[in-house]
């Protein structure tokens, strides 16, 4: 590997371990075995390295299940095995959830950081919805992103929060299940079932 893969592998390591505001370039320079200098050659920034670290981190947390959801089956099969995949990866990944809750929590502290996660949210969003509906990325358009996308993301960050304040108390894949289901069915009924 060169400075750069180094560089991004270090900073995996230290999101991780420390989070975003606690990780320091001199940390992140540490855990790769590089320098300084090659951050600002490399990146940018260190804010960019960990924002790339961030989404590098969050691609491999979903392709640790992506291969072993059914193929057959109803949705709601696939949408409980992919939330049972979540659930089984939180361990590993939580300080990730963590680390990007620090940056959303911290307001204005961190502007820079704030709006390159933000930018990468869209790149989430299409990638949840090929988990959850089992259609490939390249088929998706912008609607499915901004629809569908959203509320998938919206479903698994609450979740994630969820299992981070109180793993005992969160839903489980199967009350997570039930209650889409419970769901879609309110609002694809009468008025009056609300």
């Amino acid at each position: 590997m060169g400075h750069r893969e180094d560089l991004l592998e270090g900073a995996k390591k230290c999101l991780v371990e420390k989070g975003f505001v606690r990780t320091t370039a001199r940390d992140v320079v540490s855990a790769s075995g590089t320098n300084l200098a090659s951050i600002g050659y490399h990146y940018g920034s260190k804010d960019a390295l960990l924002t790339q670290a961030f989404t590098a981190l969050m691609q491999e947390w979903g392709e640790n299940f992506r291969s072993g959801l059914p193929q057959g089956g109803g949705a709601l099969e696939r949408f409980r095995a992919v939330w049972e995949g979540v659930l089984a990866q939180h361990e590993a990944g939580g300080p990730v959830w963590a680390a990007g809750l620090e940056v959303a929590l911290s307001r204005e502290e961190r502007p820079e950081l704030r709006a390159m996660l933000a930018a990468s949210q869209a790149e989430g969003r299409r990638g949840l919805v090929s988990i959850l509906a089992g259609i490939p990325e390249d088929e998706l358009d912008a609607r499915d992103e901004r629809t569908l996308g959203a509320f998938c993301q919206a479903l698994l960050n609450g979740l994630m929060v969820q299992r981070l304040l109180d793993p005992d108390s969160a839903a489980t894949a199967e009350e997570l299940t039930e209650g889409m289901r419970r769901a879609a069915e309110a609002v694809t009924g009468p008025a009056d079932t609300l």
